[in-house]
C-alpha cells in the first residue's frame, strides 16, 4: 500500500476481552507498523488489585499511566504505530471504582489531575493525543467467552464468582464513554458481529472500515 509519510497513533478501546490486543496485531501488520501492547503477565500490581481493589485503585492506575505514557512517547515519531489501550479509559476504570465507593474521590482527582498535565501539548514537543480511537463494542457473552478463552487465572468468575458483577458494571461504563469522548476522531467496532480473530471476510471488512477512517481524517 502507498500510504502517505504523516505520523500517526492509533489507539484500540474497550473493555476487558473484547479483543483489543489481537486487533492490534493485526493491525499494525495490516499497516506496516509497530504495536504496543498493556503490560499483563509482567504487571506485579495487576493481581493484587484483582484481591483488594478498594487497595489498589490508586496504585494500579498510577502504574498503567507510566507505561502507557512511555509507548506514546516510543510511537510519537513513528508512523501508524497501534497502541492496544487508550491512556483516556483508565479514567473509566477509576470512576467506576469510586462510584462504586472501592477508590477515593480525592485520589482520583488527583489522578485526573496528574493525566491531564502528562498529556498536555507543549510546543516543540511531538503530539501526545492519538489520531484515532477505535473502540471494540462487545457483549457480556462475549467478553466472557474471551477472557475464558485467553486463560488469565486473576480475571476468571471460577476463581471469583463476584467478577461477574464487575464485568457487567464495566460495560455500563464503557458506551457513555465512548459517546463522550472527544480527544481525536473515533470508530467503533462491532466485536459481537465481526470475528476479526478467525474470519477472514469479518477481518478484511473492519480493516476496511478502519482504513475508511484514516482516508477520511487525511491520515492515509
Amino acid at each position: 500500500m502507498n500510504r502517505k509519510s504523516v505520523i500517526t497513533v492509533i489507539v484500540l478501546s474497550g473493555p476487558i476481552g473484547a479483543g483489543k490486543s489481537s486487533l492490534t496485531s493485526i493491525l499494525a501488520k495490516h499497516l506496516g507498523s509497530t504495536a504496543y501492547y498493556e503490560e499483563v503477565n509482567n504487571n506485579p500490581v495487576l493481581p493484587l488489585y484483582y484481591k483488594d481493589m478498594k487497595r489498589y485503585t490508586f496504585l494500579l492506575n498510577t502504574y498503567f499511566l507510566n507505561k502507557r505514557l512511555e509507548e506514546i512517547n516510543a510511537a510519537a515519531g513513528n508512523h501508524n504505530d497501534v497502541l492496544d489501550r487508550s491512556i483516556y479509559e483508565d479514567l473509566l476504570f477509576f470512576n467506576m471504582n469510586v462510584d462504586n465507593g472501592v477508590a477515593d474521590p480525592t485520589e482520583y482527582q488527583i489522578y485526573h489531575d496528574l493525566m491531564d498535565n502528562m498529556m498536555e501539548d507543549v510546543p516543540g514537543n511531538p503530539r501526545k493525543k492519538p489520531d484515532l480511537l477505535i473502540y471494540i463494542h462487545v457483549s457480556l457473552d462475549t467478553m466472557l467467552k474471551r477472557i475464558g478463552k485467553r486463560g488469565r487465572e486473576f480475571e476468571q468468575l471460577d476463581s471469583n464468582p463476584g467478577l461477574k458483577e464487575y464485568y457487567q458494571n464495566l460495560l455500563r461504563y464503557y458506551e457513555p464513554w465512548y459517546e463522550q469522548y472527544d480527544v481525536s476522531p473515533k470508530i467503533a467496532i462491532d466485536g459481537d458481529k465481526f470475528d476479526f480473530v478467525d474470519n477472514q471476510d469479518d477481518q478484511d471488512f473492519v480493516l476496511d472500515t478502519i482504513d475508511s477512517k484514516l482516508r477520511e481524517i487525511g491520515n492515509l
